[in-house]
């Protein structure tokens, strides 16, 4: 039975400690596919005009892509030279909510993310997605420091 885990990058070092973390794993358990995740904050919540909308749209999908070629796709490279399975995504929302989201719907056995490195007032206005995370996902989540 393959084993499936989700990695929650966020294009900083926290993300590359989390994918070590997932690599090294997958190679012990042997029979392991990733899903390499990456979540852009959006919040569906804005009234704007249809001409705001069409232009936050064209901007979702260049953040997409952005974010696939800088951040997902080259940790699938990364896995794919180790011989581990992966795929990737992108998508927009509650970075939280999402990756918990995510992994309901694929099956995921756990998910591994990097502590969060952000810190002072954002923090304690916004709180930590991290935190977050653990308190309210519906499988076992690993941080990496």
């Amino acid at each position: 039975m393959t084993t499936k885990l989700l990695i929650g990058l966020d294009g900083q070092s926290s993300g590359d400690r989390a994918l070590t973390f997932a690599e090294n794993l997958a190679k012990l358990i042997g029979d392991a596919e990733l899903l390499v995740v990456y979540v852009i904050e959006w919040s569906p919540y804005s009234f704007q005009t249809p001409e705001e909308n069409a232009e936050r749209h064209k901007r979702r999908e260049e953040e997409i892509s952005t974010a696939l070629e800088r951040v997902v796709t080259p940790a699938l490279e990364r896995l794919e030279a180790a011989g581990i399975q992966a795929e990737g995504l992108v998508r927009h929302g509650n970075v939280a909510d999402t990756l918990d989201s995510i992994a309901a719907k694929q099956n995921v056995s756990q998910i591994i993310v990097g502590r969060s490195t952000e810190k002072g007032l954002s923090r304690r206005i916004f709180g930590s997605s991290t935190a977050n995370l653990v308190m309210g996902a519906n499988v076992p989540v690993t941080v990496v420091s």
